[in-house]
């Protein structure tokens, strides 16, 4: 099982999806293999903010200490969505009910109810998370029309003078801009310690939702529930590093990211050959292939709503 990794320097490399394609190609091929941006994000909003390392570095060390003490919250957290659109043709203007499908998904996935939960023959089935004790409200949607025909990943869609939209209460409601990303890029997650102002998850339109123009294999909603388990602050499952650590004690070793859906009894080349928790929400299969959180995930995400948490204010009255 994993080792905890607490310092700024090793913080600075645990976040890593697909390389970042700025590429302005008005068409897209539809991915191969789910790709996300949040470590080149990660990396650029470091290097603005050189105290970001120190800020996550604090985080992680008091996510840790109320783990261990159990210090975690009670109840359901409820948290407010506002989906923020931009769209430069019909197709990209995603439908009411294709935005209300990708929360009924959240909450599937959040409460333990989706339909695949209890999938036979998953040799992790002792450890999954159950209910994370989180569910999802469509609170608003914000929509706007542009002529971008992608927005890469500088997060240009979250800056009103840029073309975007301006988050709308990034300290009590979760935002999701949902637009053409571009350069093959599902979509990326900003993590708990960011500036306020770029709070929130990216979704490319195309990979919204289970309805509408949402396309496969990433046609299930999974792309959110990835990304919105980044801005709850989980790591990729393989530690962003060959054998590299999630600070999730009851995950295994994974040598790398997993693609399409790997076959039952996968096994990692790390020390102990450890069988993969290849169907965890963190890795990178199809949307098909992930259906579960651990229980060391849910106590992880549960220690940002306590007293000091990094998002304690999602919680309060």
């Amino acid at each position: 099982m994993k080792k905890l990794l607490l310092s700024a320097s090793v913080a600075m490399m645990l976040f890593s999806c697909q390389k970042e394609d700025n590429s302005t190609n008005t068409q897209v091929d539809t991915a191969a293999n789910r790709g996300c941006a949040s470590h080149e994000v990660l990396e650029r909003q470091m290097q603005e903010d050189p105290t970001l390392a120190s800020r996550m570095a604090n985080i992680d060390k008091f996510t840790n200490e109320a783990v261990k003490a159990g210090r975690l919250v009670n109840g359901v957290i409820e948290i407010p969505v506002v989906f923020n659109v931009l769209y430069r043709t019909t197709t990209e203007n995603t439908s009411l009910a294709q935005l209300q499908s990708q929360i009924d998904v959240l909450n599937a996935d959040f409460a333990a109810t989706n339909a695949d939960y209890n999938t036979a023959n998953n040799p992790y089935s002792a450890v999954r998370s159950g209910n994370m004790n989180i569910r999802f409200v469509l609170d608003q949607v914000i929509r706007k029309s542009t002529t971008k025909t992608s927005w890469g990943t500088t997060d240009t869609m979250k800056n009103a003078k840029r073309g975007g939209i301006a988050a709308t209460s990034p300290t009590t409601k979760l935002n999701i801009w949902v637009c053409t990303i571009g350069g093959g890029i599902l979509g990326y997650a900003q993590f708990p310690g960011g500036a306020s102002s770029t709070d929130g998850v990216v979704l490319d339109s195309k990979y919204t939702g289970n309805t509408g123009t949402a396309t496969a294999p990433f046609n299930l909603g999974r792309t959110a529930t990835h990304e919105v388990g980044h801005w709850l602050n989980l790591r990729h499952i393989w530690g962003d590093a060959t054998c590299g650590s999630d600070q999730v004690a009851d995950t295994p070793t994974h040598d790398s990211a997993n693609y399409g859906v790997p076959a039952v009894g996968h096994r990692s080349t790390c020390s102990g050959t450890p069988l993969e928790m290849y169907m965890n929400y963190m890795d990178y299969t199809d949307d098909r292939g992930m259906y579960m959180f651990s229980a060391g995930q849910k106590a992880r995400t549960a220690a940002l709503f306590v007293s000091g948490g990094a998002r304690v204010s999602f919680a309060q009255p």
